[in-house]
């Protein structure tokens, strides 16, 4: 069952935040993750929506996105964020 990684993002530092996209891509892609949103303008329909970035990444499985973050190689990506952005990620299943 697929399952998808969701993220907001508000970008402190493009410059920096954009060392650590260029970084990220490659490992998601290992753990086999695709983007299927990438900042693409969100469209209220109800309720609101608070402005920031969203990115969406598919994964075969929910264990495939623990291990991508659970990697010892994304440790020292992650960390090229750091200050850059704030983000909120969420995990969840697919249907």
């Amino acid at each position: 069952m697929s399952a998808y990684m969701i993220v907001q993002i508000a970008i402190s530092n493009e410059q920096q935040f954009a060392k650590y996209r260029a970084a990220v891509g490659p490992l998601i892609e290992r753990f086999g993750g695709k983007a299927v949103i990438r900042s693409g303008t969100v469209e209220v329909l109800e309720g609101r929506h608070d402005g920031r970035r969203m990115v969406m990444f598919e994964f075969p499985t929910l264990e495939d996105i623990h291990a991508f973050w659970n990697a010892p190689e994304y440790g020292p990506v992650k960390d090229l964020r750091r200050g850059a952005a704030t983000l909120d990620i969420w995990a969840v299943a697919g249907v």
